[in-house]
């Protein structure tokens, strides 16, 4: 049998990329072979996963979910789509990490912050001109969905304290912490460590500036819990947050999300 866009059909011996296209999908000149491209000249064999693409067509969100499977293998993305993440902070970290996340098809991302899209903003985070004014929390959820309408989203609007971060958070796979504050970077993972043991953390500390790009590094603390950064770059005169070094860190806390959630890494659960 072969998979061609989510649709399984016998196989027959010979049959190659150009005989499925003519047959499921004559429009199609992008050929996606389990995971990678190919030319239409490809034969199939028995157990592929085909996949059949009409570039510079807006695909459905069933085409867009069938499309990141062909992309990244069914059986990973599976994974992936069963997942949940949280993001503490929406600024120069939060919204890259998010893209991040909707870019790979997360199953469900929790976005907390309490704040609005400032001018000063827009320098790293993932926003525009004119979302200035709205919270980020519905600025981002809108540029999220445009990026993948299959997302499930929950918009956190409050100022987190200590005690809120167990009740809200303690159901997804990892937490992600993306603050500004120093108080509340400490509090997440003091509550990680402490009341959600179940959950995975991947914090943030240092990445001001535009210092060496391989000083940003993902460092395991204790067994689930992962704290990206150079650890000593703070903001201030003469050295910014910029979004090439903050996006650096970014997607080191996207992809340390990703390899938890694929379990390439030993999660905490299985520690205790």
């Amino acid at each position: 049998m072969l998979n061609v866009n989510e649709h399984r059909c016998h196989h027959q011996g010979g049959q190659t990329i150009a005989d499925l296209a003519a047959k499921y999908k004559p429009d199609a000149n992008l050929f996606i072979l389990n995971g990678f491209p190919t030319p239409a000249k490809s034969t199939v064999h028995d157990g592929d996963i085909v996949s059949l693409i009409c570039k510079g067509k807006q695909p459905t969100p069933e085409e867009l979910d069938f499309l990141l499977s062909a992309r990244h293998t069914p059986g990973i993305q599976n994974k992936i789509k069963a997942s949940s993440v949280a993001i503490l902070g929406l600024g120069g970290l939060g919204s890259a990490v998010a893209g991040a996340m909707a870019k790979i098809g997360i199953g469900k991302m929790l976005l907390s912050d309490y704040d609005v899209v400032e001018p000063s903003n827009l320098n790293r985070q993932h926003y525009f001109v004119d979302q200035i004014g709205m919270l980020k929390t519905v600025a981002l959820r809108d540029n999220l969905l445009r990026m993948n309408p299959s997302v499930s989203l929950e918009l956190v609007e409050k100022q987190l304290t200590e005690p809120d971060l167990p009740d809200l958070f303690k159901e997804v796979d990892v937490l992600i912490e993306c603050f500004d504050d120093p108080v509340m970077k400490a509090a997440a993972l003091r509550s990680v460590i402490v009341k959600m043991k179940n959950v995975a953390y991947v914090g943030s500390s240092g990445m001001a500036g535009f210092a060496d790009n391989n000083t940003i590094v993902t460092r395991t603390i204790r067994p689930g819990i992962y704290l990206v950064g150079d650890e000593v770059s703070e903001a201030g005169p003469g050295q910014g947050l910029m979004a090439p070094r903050v996006g650096i860190a970014a997607h080191h806390q996207a992809n340390q999300a990703l390899r938890i959630i694929l379990e390439d890494v030993q999660g905490r659960a299985n520690d205790q």
